[in-house]
């Protein structure tokens, strides 16, 4: 870079500085508080001896160590009734032991499986971890891990997962955190995997590449279902692997999302078959088929709806729009946003072969304004709009949590798959390539994540996560693991004793009426 582009970006740098402090100080005379992520503190070390450091990490690891032992019996309670193909008169672990083996290995986030093998099997990291779980009863080479999920059910191992999260739900854990009444639940696919080869017959296919120039390249493709709250966690919950055996074969067509989501709607009917619901989805999914079998269900639905997508139902809605009456109508300020809404109910909707089929749908129309800094440090107004349709008819009254804290909660379950590919989950890492080894890592996986939030959330655990993040806490932990710091003759009695799991949420920011 010449000397006159380093001062033109100087420059810029000073301006934006300068309009975000504008920003924030209109903000304020406004009223408006805006909420900041929190970082890592950029500071040294609070500790002062040896004997405070000391103390710290052994309460981080103890907390850490009683509520992942809390949850273990009701997962090995699930995995114990796996099918063990292997011949008993050569086996050296038992089938639990390799699943707890498993599950540390991503609670760890030791990113793969040479990595495992490295870190689980040194001597201190060793002896600790068989100190704090006993289910744990002796350290396996990671390749007796895969030769298992190889050959077992996977779909058994995201049992165990399903079951903890009722668990939970029975407990009344989530109760609060529950929207018009009903637990949200966030469906999205991800790609998790690509090659240019195939691995496995049941990966998925496609051409890509420059006209003239196509080739075919194979993915593995995940629709994944969390458990979401107004506040924004996101806990998994299930997973479905689109399979190219699953598809269309009379058409000739692979599997497709639309397929994947009818199969995980009816796994999960049949896990929560009285639980009341409501769905999340994104603009993938707005087709009647899919309404159906929400109300099939009796299941709540909010379903993003995009330009061009259910035509008929923008054209009712521009042909509406000027007729509102104010009660169909809402102006507030969410957070630094201000919001409009347009609602219209009772929209009669046909599908299927000469349209039909009918569902009646209700619209909802959102408006958003807010300002921001952009990148060449000029203060401009941004306008989105984001609109939704429900089986249920929208009111002022609900509004705002049904939208914002139900609809816009998607973004929680993006969040969710992108820590998992980003933040020491690995999910895009090949541990395996045979299909039901990938299966069955994937849900060990999940499970590891899903200890990993309810720590994050629990009370005794929240402070220390504030403090260093999720990876920067899993990281403190595993060296503590992997040091001396720990005295297991007096963290005994206290893991012994009863522990009971208290989650702390965050309380999200109520909306102020305009007008």
């Amino acid at each position: 870079m010449s000397g006159e582009s380093r001062r033109q970006a100087r420059m810029v740098k000073r301006k934006r500085r300068r309009r975000c402090r504008l920003l924030r100080r209109r903000q304020a005379e406004a009223g408006i508080i805006v909420t900041s992520h929190p970082t890592r503190p950029n500071r040294v070390s609070s500790y002062q001896t040896i004997e405070e450091e000391e103390q710290a990490r052994s309460e981080a690891v103890l907390n850490h160590a009683r509520l992942i032992r809390q949850k273990l019996p009701e997962l090995l309670e699930k995995l114990s009734q796996i099918p063990d193909p292997r011949n008993p008169l050569l086996l050296q672990h038992k089938l639990t032991t390799l699943m707890v083996y498993g599950i540390l290995m991503f609670v760890f986030q030791t990113g793969s499986r040479r990595k495992t093998n490295e870190k689980f099997t040194a001597p201190a990291m060793k002896h600790a971890l068989m100190q704090l779980f006993p289910d744990l009863e002796s350290m396996p080479h990671h390749d007796t891990l895969f030769r298992l999920l190889a050959v077992i059910d996977p779909e058994k191992i995201e049992a165990a997962q399903v079951a903890l999260v009722r668990e939970l739900i029975r407990a009344k854990k989530l109760r609060d955190h529950r929207v018009a009444g009903r637990y949200v639940i966030a469906i999205d696919g991800t790609q998790k995997l690509v090659r240019d080869r195939l691995a496995d017959d049941s990966w998925l296919e496609r051409k890509v590449g420059a006209e003239g120039k196509k080739r075919t390249q194979y993915y593995v493709y995940v629709l994944e279902a969390n458990l979401v709250s107004a506040n924004g966690v996101s806990i998994p919950l299930m997973s479905e692997f689109l399979d190219y055996y699953k598809g269309d074969g009379e058409r000739e067509k692979q599997d497709c999302e639309q397929r994947g989501f009818s199969r995980l709607a009816e796994r999960m009917k049949r896990a929560f078959p009285s639980l009341p619901i409501m769905v999340v989805l994104d603009g993938l999914f707005p087709s009647g088929p899919v309404m159906s079998r929400c109300r099939k269900y009796r299941w709540r639905f909010m379903i993003v709806l995009k330009d061009g997508s259910l035509p008929y139902v923008w054209q009712e809605y521009e042909g509406l729009k000027r007729l509102l009456k104010p009660e169909e109508r809402l102006s507030q300020r969410w957070g630094d946003r201000y919001q409009e809404f347009e609602l219209i109910n009772d929209i009669d909707y046909r599908y299927g072969e000469n349209g039909n089929r009918r569902l009646t749908v209700h619209l909802a129309v959102c408006w958003e304004r807010w300002e921001e800094v952009d990148e060449n440090g000029n203060l401009t107004e941004c306008v989105r709009k984001w609109a939704w349709v429900s089986d249920t008819p929208f009111c002022r009254e609900t509004t705002h949590r049904r939208c914002n804290l139900g609809g816009r909660r998607r973004w929680s379950i993006e969040e969710g798959i992108l820590v998992e590919k980003h933040q020491g989950y690995q999910y895009e890492h090949c541990y395996a390539e045979k299909w039901n080894a990938m299966r069955g890592y994937h849900y060990l996986m999940r499970i590891g994540h899903l200890l990993n939030v309810l720590a994050c959330l629990s009370c005794a655990l929240i402070a220390a996560f504030n403090e260093r993040g999720a990876q920067g806490f899993i990281e403190w932990v595993s060296g503590t693991l992997s040091g001396r710091w720990l005295d297991f003759d007096r963290l005994h009695e206290k893991l012994n004793a009863p522990f009971q799991l208290r989650l702390v949420f965050p309380v999200p920011e109520p909306p102020v009426a305009i007008g």
